[in-house]
């Protein structure tokens, strides 16, 4: 590989709700969505095709509804539509930084997105425009990760990249066991036996139905998203 060349051509990123929190308990910290903006720069400047998933958990978890009393379907449907508002927030920052965007949603809201067409999704791209998923799949009982890998799959992206704040995929949690392991690369079906929380089980199918790898990385140190689409070392790569 060459130096400074990428390893893909077209990723989607998938960023948690949380990754907007910055230093706030709950909402959206700007300074911290500019701060992933210019990440996310570095990346297309290499002339890398990237979309964007982004969840709402900095708002509203509708697992968090449902534990609460509330139906599940109208808890998931307030969930969808946090990850509108990260996704407006983010849209804002990215266009700070100079880059065109498209804020896509799943569910209709015309005044602030546009659907989810996937032709037209792939000329945004064609026209090195930064896609911005919202809404998920738009129905209740898919998660994001979900959503993530089935429009991943729709654009023909090469890779999901699946920031977190963990340095990759361990054992057990290592926010709860020091002694756990991190695996520098590991197998769906291990991932699945294991029951490793790195995606919820019918994203990690699916990405292994479809030959789809994931790299799991600390969003916090500063490069690592282009160190990812690289192919440098960095996370754990699911394949």
């Amino acid at each position: 590989m060459d130096e400074g060349k990428p390893a893909y051509k077209r990723v989607l990123l998938k960023l948690s709700g949380e990754a907007l929190l910055g230093e706030l308990p709950y909402g959206i910290d700007f300074k911290r969505a500019l701060a992933i903006s210019r990440e996310i720069k570095q990346v297309h400047e290499l002339g890398v095709d990237v979309a964007i998933m982004i969840g709402g958990g900095n708002i509203f978890r509708g697992s968090r509804g449902v534990a609460e009393g509330m139906d599940r379907v109208a808890a998931d449907h307030i969930g969808l539509l946090s990850t509108v508002i990260n996704g407006l927030a983010l849209q804002d920052a990215l266009e700070k930084e100079g880059i065109n965007t498209r804020l896509i949603s799943a569910l209709e809201i015309r005044a602030v997105a546009e659907p989810f067409i996937r032709r037209r999704v792939l000329r945004h791209l064609e026209k090195r425009r930064v896609i911005i998923f919202t809404a998920g799949l738009g129905s209740p009982y898919f998660t994001t990760d979900t959503a993530a890998v089935l429009r991943a799959l729709e654009i023909k992206a090469e890779v999901i990249l699946k920031a977190t704040k963990v340095d990759g995929v361990y054992s057990a949690d290592p926010m709860v066991e020091a002694g756990a392991t991190r695996f520098d690369s590991i197998k769906f079906l291990e991932v699945i036996q294991q029951e490793l929380k790195v995606m919820d089980s019918t994203a990690i199918t699916l990405c292994k139905d479809n030959n789809l790898p994931i790299i799991i990385f600390n969003l916090n140190v500063p490069g690592n998203i282009k160190k990812a689409v690289l192919g440098e070392k960095v996370g754990t790569r699911v394949s």
